[in-house]
């Protein structure tokens, strides 16, 4: 079973930049679709964007699109979110999840993946 371990996040000021790491174990990681969501405070977990188990292809949910790139390493089993113009309603944990192997990327429901992460928060000051 595949674990995955999130990191990167922080404290920043609205207008700047965070760059989310996810490492995975395990040898399935590099034929996972992955996404990360977020959740913050009294909110439902939303999606954030995905990408494909080639990495090239990637899905944005509208609020981040344009601000947020989802990228992936195979090689290092790593999948990465930079954010940059960071919004105070960005701030929430932030969750790094894989699909099944060789599955379907496009998709923003949470119970569509199976592996998550423990999360990193992400606070955005105003």
């Amino acid at each position: 079973q595949a674990q995955l371990v999130e990191s990167g996040g922080g404290l920043v000021q609205a207008g700047g930049s965070l760059r989310l790491s996810c490492a995975a174990s395990g040898r399935t990681f590099s034929s996972r679709p992955m996404g990360w969501f977020r959740q913050a405070p009294g909110k439902e977990r939303e999606f954030v964007a995905s990408i494909s188990w080639s990495g090239g292809t990637t899905y944005y949910a509208d609020s981040v699109k344009g601000r947020f790139t989802i990228s992936r390493d195979n090689a290092k089993n790593s999948v990465y979110l930079q954010m940059n113009s960071l919004k105070p309603e960005d701030t929430a944990v932030y969750y790094c999840a894989a699909r099944t192997p060789y599955s379907d990327f496009y998709t923003n429901t949470p119970r569509n993946y199976d592996v998550w992460g423990q999360g990193t928060q992400v606070t955005v000051s105003s």
